[in-house]
């Protein structure tokens, strides 16, 4: 793992929850950062999967300065995709799984000072992970494997950050903290396209804040 601490780590060590957002457009990043971190969540995922998301990391990350929030692009399976997000502000890289790129995306991003999160599952890709210099683990698809699957891990790799993603909501986040994730992901359960694309901020707010009232249950 890397040694170089950054802010989001300590940001996710202390608020325990990043939102993904997965929208097939983002018209107002701006206002999707600020609602967010109004409702408690200051650590934001933006996906290779929605179009120009270089210009929206730009945005985002500019906006996030101003709120002490941070931003991050995920779904990135190349060292290419790694150094254009990094250019336009992306302090954190997270990848869907263990490709043969993963080193390459790596060394992109702690070479910029940003922090890795790679995908994993098993434990031999958890062991992977971490020999690849991963900051921290998401376990992914969370919704296949359960808060136990974590407790599980945490045998054999009591100090190793795990963060779940996928299927995790505000019925079962506190319950995946339990089981000693470092954090949580907030999904389409706090950001639904349909609100993105409708500019429904307050929801998003709301939604937010419920998720993150959950955690402390």
């Amino acid at each position: 793992m890397s040694d170089k601490p950054t802010g989001v780590l300590e940001a996710l060590e202390q608020d325990r929850v990043l939102s993904i957002v997965r929208a097939p457009r983002i018209d107002d990043v701006v206002a999707l950062t600020d609602a967010l971190s109004t409702g408690g969540i200051r650590v934001l995922e933006l996906t290779f999967t929605t179009p120009g998301l270089t210009d929206l990391l730009r945005a985002a990350a500019e906006a996030a300065s101003r709120t002490g929030a941070f931003v991050g692009a995920g779904t990135v399976t190349s060292g290419e995709q790694a150094a254009a997000a990094v250019a336009a502000g992306a302090q954190f890289i997270v990848t869907p799984g263990l490709g043969p790129r993963a080193r390459e995306i790596v060394d992109v991003a702690h070479r910029a000072g940003a922090a890795v999160v790679l995908g994993a599952l098993t434990p031999s890709e958890v062991m992977t992970a971490v020999d690849l210099g991963a900051d921290v683990v998401k376990i992914f698809p969370a919704r296949a494997v359960g808060p136990s699957y974590l407790s599980d891990l945490h045998g054999p790799f009591p100090d190793v950050p795990l963060i779940p993603s996928g299927g995790v909501s505000a019925s079962n986040a506190a319950d995946f903290l339990a089981a000693g994730a470092l954090a949580v992901t907030a999904g389409t359960s706090v950001v639904a396209p349909s609100d993105v694309e409708n500019a429904r901020w307050s929801d998003i707010t709301r939604n937010a804040a419920t998720f993150c009232a959950s955690l402390r249950k």
